[in-house]
């Protein structure tokens, strides 16, 4: 009964988005509100100029859990990533910038993190720009508030990175849906948390 209970929101929600479908008019492409993207959040796709970096052991291939809001604008990120074989929990800060739902992050290089669209209830995607050792990356990643969304998103999420000249090659599913989970026993979204 305990793990019906514990299973019936997850449920619930996987529900909700099935039934969502992309809604352009609730897009938001600007003017964003960095508390509206508070919360949890999983992993549904990345893409990247730099494959290596989003691939098994790439240092950008990293599970969204939750994002939040801090003093002045700024962003925590939390994720869980592989570092030498282990699965680890880190928190990031991203440092509000003068421009709109832009915040830089001191992280192997210099990067920026732009928020390109959200609807703050079911999606966000973001833009990396990495600079490090004179090398440009560009990384997209799709958040969704449940762990699967509809193929809508997912072919928004596609048009996004064409618009960013990165093609079908360049996109990693980063969801669990008709493949085995990323790590042993791990769950939708993404790894598990560490021990």
């Amino acid at each position: 009964m305990a793990l019906l209970l514990l299973l019936l929101p997850l449920g619930l929600g996987l529900s909700l988005a099935s039934a969502q479908e992309l809604n352009l008019q609730s897009v938001v492409r600007g003017n964003y509100d960095p508390a509206k993207v508070s919360g949890v959040w999983y992993s549904i796709s990345m893409a990247s100029s730099d494959m290596k970096r989003i691939g098994e052991d790439g240092d950008l291939r990293v599970f969204i859990q939750k994002i939040e809001s801090v003093a002045g604008g700024s962003l925590r990120f939390f994720f869980h990533f592989m570092l030498q074989g282990d699965c680890v929990e880190v928190a990031m800060v991203c440092e509000k910038t003068d421009k709109n739902g832009e915040c830089t992050l001191a992280y192997m290089g210099d990067n920026r993190v732009l928020l390109s669209e959200t609807d703050y209830d079911l999606y966000a995607a973001f833009h990396l720009h990495s600079v490090r050792n004179g090398t440009r990356t560009h990384v997209l990643a799709l958040y969704g508030r449940v762990p699967e969304l509809p193929h809508s998103f997912l072919h928004r999420f596609e048009r996004l990175c064409r618009k960013h000249g990165l093609g079908p090659q360049n996109i990693v599913s980063l969801s669990t849906r008709g493949r085995r989970p990323p790590w042993p026993g791990a769950g939708a979204g993404g790894p598990p948390k560490p021990v």
